[in-house]
């Protein structure tokens, strides 16, 4: 479980790095680790696009990433600014009167939190996403009390 905020952002150059296992090798992804009632909220501020959701621990991190639950994701993602998807085997896309700023998740069972940023293009879709948990969210608060 994370203490506090974290940020999550593409470094704009592909650095070196061995190749693990539980790493993915083609995309800025990231899984956590959990079990339990969990809440998170992630703040998308102006990002342009990214993928936010929870996946199964067996789910492939090498080659193209399929986001959709026949391959162990549960997510959502926003392409070229404005275009909500909900992401399955067709990815459906979501009609939403405003612009997201933050985007929760509550889970209840072990399972991997996924979060990419996706990549920066030409300055653009720079801004982190900033993960905060509920002990940061809801500080005083229990989580049996959260209504979502």
């Amino acid at each position: 479980c994370l203490p506090g905020p974290q940020n999550m952002q593409d470094g704009e150059m592909e650095q070196d790095l061995p190749d693990a296992s539980e790493r993915f090798d083609t995309a800025p992804c990231a899984l956590g680790f959990t079990t339990g009632r969990h809440y998170w909220e992630v703040e998308v501020g102006d990002k342009t696009a990214w993928d936010l959701g929870v996946a199964q621990e067996s789910v492939s991190r090498k080659g193209v990433v399929t986001l959709s639950p026949q391959d162990g994701f549960w997510a959502v993602c926003l392409r070229n600014g404005w275009e909500y998807r909900a992401c399955a085997s067709q990815a459906e896309l979501l009609s939403l009167s405003k612009r997201l700023q933050v985007v929760g998740t509550l889970f209840t069972e072990a399972m991997y939190p996924f979060f990419n940023p996706e990549m920066s293009y030409n300055g653009t879709n720079k801004s982190p996403l900033v993960i905060r948990p509920a002990s940061v969210v809801y500080s005083s608060r229990d989580l049996e009390d959260i209504t979502i």
